[in-house]
């Protein structure tokens, strides 16, 4: 067996099997431009979940009759719109010839503008690509002595949306090689808080901190488990360090507008509260 893509991946014969297409057409969304997939270590195309949910658009698009053009104008504006740092799984994707709208529980991106023709829930994309992404993940399994923490970061980011459970055990397996590894530490922090595990989520967000002590992100999501664990002092605290590190952080504002007004301090929650419907004036 080959030693598998550290980027892992789905290959060209995957993705057509997954979307009902033939690999001659996946391959030509490749050559007009709709995604730039990178290339294996033999030269294959290597399809990411991302680019599964870009091409599944491309379909409904193409079907709904939309020239080319705004085909690779809609997907372009989507991608660059994508929630980073979560699980493309909790996003619904709507479009027509005008429009692609993807949401995000509170969240709406609107590249363009109409009304909507298709629909569909990326969760379902990524049942059908679970058997895919295990199968990847029983081959870096049996490679592991070739792989390194990067690797296995990587395979876990690819396998969160698909397979949760073989991204927590990718993730595990890069910080048993690099315990410092700030992303692989926020990211399994991640899947510990959604799964209930505050405890076990606390512990990998200050891993990450410690690793990278001006990441946002992580103080934000120390900021979101200390308040799910009542300590809200703490959470105030985390929250507060995230805006030192991006004052521009909208999500970090509003949640520390609730945790102020929780422990009584009411200007500055009021504060807090008009920073972030400021940022966020024209997206809601």
């Amino acid at each position: 067996m080959d030693r598998p893509s550290s980027r892992g991946g789905y290959s060209t014969r995957d993705v057509a099997t997954m979307l009902g297409l033939s690999p001659g057409q996946v391959r030509s969304y490749v050559r007009a431009g709709s995604l730039t997939p990178p290339r294996g270590p033999r030269g294959e195309l290597r399809f990411s979940f991302q680019d599964l949910v870009l091409l599944r658009t491309a379909q409904g698009l193409v079907r709904a009759r939309v020239p080319g053009r705004r085909v690779r104008q809609a997907l372009r504006m989507l991608k660059e719109q994508l929630p980073s740092g979560r699980p493309l799984s909790a996003v619904r994707i709507s479009a027509d010839g005008k429009q692609v709208v993807a949401r995000d529980g509170r969240e709406l991106w609107n590249p363009e503008s109409g009304q909507a023709l298709f629909d569909f829930e990326v969760r379902d994309l990524a049942r059908e690509a679970a058997p895919f992404a295990r199968r990847a993940a029983r081959e870096a399994r049996a490679h592991e002595e070739e792989l390194g923490a990067e690797d296995w970061y990587e395979l876990g980011c690819e396998l969160e949306a698909t397979a949760p459970e073989e991204a927590t055990d990718a993730y595990r397996r890069a910080l048993a090689l690099d315990p410092a590894h700030a992303d692989a530490n926020l990211n399994l922090g991640r899947i510990l808080h959604e799964d209930g595990d505050l405890a076990g989520a606390e512990t990998h967000y200050r891993r990450a901190l410690a690793a990278r002590p001006d990441d946002a992100t992580a103080a934000f999501d120390l900021g979101v488990v200390l308040e799910d664990l009542g300590r809200l002092a703490e959470a105030a605290g985390a929250y507060e360090a995230a805006l030192a590190a991006d004052s521009a952080y909208a999500d970090a504002h509003y949640n520390l507008s609730g945790v102020y007004e929780s422990l009584g301090r009411k200007a500055e929650a009021l504060r807090h509260l008009k920073d972030y419907k400021t940022l966020t004036k024209g997206f809601r």
